[in-house]
């Protein structure tokens, strides 16, 4: 979630005993864990009452946005120049077909 190494959990660490002490930073931790923790069940709270009074169903919306990957140009111009017969013929793997027109053929 937040993409922390060792190295930055030991200068926080480090940076915490220097602001809070040794005798204050057990509390200190403690109480940040205690507001993560109510922060994130808001959030979810939060979601939940949204959720409810629209009326809609949030796990269809993401599935309709994840189906919306199909659409990638990518995957459009493989679809396009890939053949059907040649996807079975393969075994799955998808083989390019040849270009109707090739300007450095003479």
């Amino acid at each position: 979630m937040f993409d922390i190494g060792v190295g930055e959990l030991i200068a926080l660490g480090v940076l915490g005993l220097l602001i809070f002490g040794p005798e204050r930073l057990p509390r200190a931790a403690a109480d940040a864990a205690k507001w993560l923790r109510q922060i994130r069940e808001m959030g979810a709270t939060a979601r939940k009452d949204l959720s409810e009074s629209s009326g809609l169903d949030l796990q269809d919306t993401i599935n309709t946005v994840k189906g919306l990957g199909e659409y990638h140009p990518r995957k459009l111009a493989t679809s396009l120049f890939t053949d059907d017969a040649s996807v079975e013929e393969t075994g799955g793997a998808k083989k390019p077909e040849k270009p109707a027109f090739d300007p450095d053929a003479t």
